[in-house]
């Protein structure tokens, strides 16, 4: 560091001609020595001084292509280092060898790497709901968006655990998260694979149907009920935990009031004694 430091002034911002200088000037020295001592004792030969001279700016030329060549790796990383953008890192070309240029080149793959790697975790954690491994909000609507929109039409659902809170007051948190998980994965191995299900806030979930219709919704959501009636989550008293469920037709590019109205058939469901699935169609 300290020659690299020392030589900075020389072309600061090339380093491969501050190789090239120094090389020159360590190099040059026993020539030039040698010129100025033939002219100071009349032995300089002016033929043998012109080979020599050209010789030497032959050679000066090989040396600046060579420093430019053995360094390009160099170049290589410091570019995809300096052009990382959103934390991710280019890959660079990998050769073989175990000098400089090779590791430093195999390092940057090697970060390259892991950054991908934290960032995939970091985006699934950022869309992941970490207590049921469903979807979060931001997962979902991440979803989405990355489908055309004629692909997003279909059913919407907002599914909501009765008398939660009572479980996590007369069982516990513990027992509660369990019964939030195990729910979760009923209901994501229930669903077809192009479903999406994710957990809305709380006890809710929502589950996004594509390209299925009202009834077909309502029709999984009853083989989900007479599942966890068959085979309960957790018991409150005699009975066992159950849920109730708003349903509606839903597309993305009215989301919004397909949520309200998916909303206002869950309440409704909820004021009506719990343990149903009502549609919206049904609140007229």
């Amino acid at each position: 560091m300290r020659l690299y430091l020392a030589s900075s002034f020389i072309f600061p911002r090339s380093l491969q001609l501050r190789l090239f200088a120094v090389c020159f000037i360590g190099t040059h020295l026993p020539l030039v020595a040698f010129l100025g001592w033939a002219a100071a004792t009349g032995r300089l030969d002016v033929l043998g001084t012109i080979l020599v001279v050209g010789a030497t700016l032959v050679g000066t030329i090989i040396a600046v292509g060579g420093i430019y060549a053995l360094l390009a790796p160099i170049d290589v990383a410091a570019k995809a280092l300096n052009d990382a953008g959103d934390g991710e890192i280019g890959n660079v070309p990998h050769v073989s060898g175990n000098d400089l240029a090779a590791r430093l080149l195999s390092g940057v793959n090697r970060a390259a790497g892991a950054t991908a790697e934290r960032v995939r975790k970091l985006s699934r954690e950022a869309s992941v709901d970490p207590l049921t491994g469903v979807l979060n909000r931001r997962g979902l609507m991440q979803q989405l968006d990355m489908l055309p929109e004629q692909q997003t039409t279909g059913a919407l659902a907002l599914v909501d655990m009765d008398h939660f809170k009572l479980v996590n007051d007369q069982l516990g948190h513990e027992t509660g998260d369990r019964v939030l998980q195990n729910f979760a994965k009923v209901l994501a191995g229930t669903v077809r694979h192009t479903d999406l299900v994710a957990r809305w806030g709380g006890e809710e979930f929502l589950v996004y149907f594509r390209g299925a219709t009202e009834a077909q919704a309502q029709s999984v959501l009853m083989r989900i009920a007479e599942r966890i009636r068959n085979e309960p989550l957790a018991h409150l008293g005699e009975r066992p935990v159950s849920f109730s469920a708003g349903t509606t037709a839903a597309s993305r590019r009215t989301l919004d009031e397909s949520l309200r109205r998916a909303d206002a058939a869950l309440y409704q469901a909820k004021h009506r004694g719990r343990a149903r699935i009502l549609s919206n169609a049904e609140l007229g």
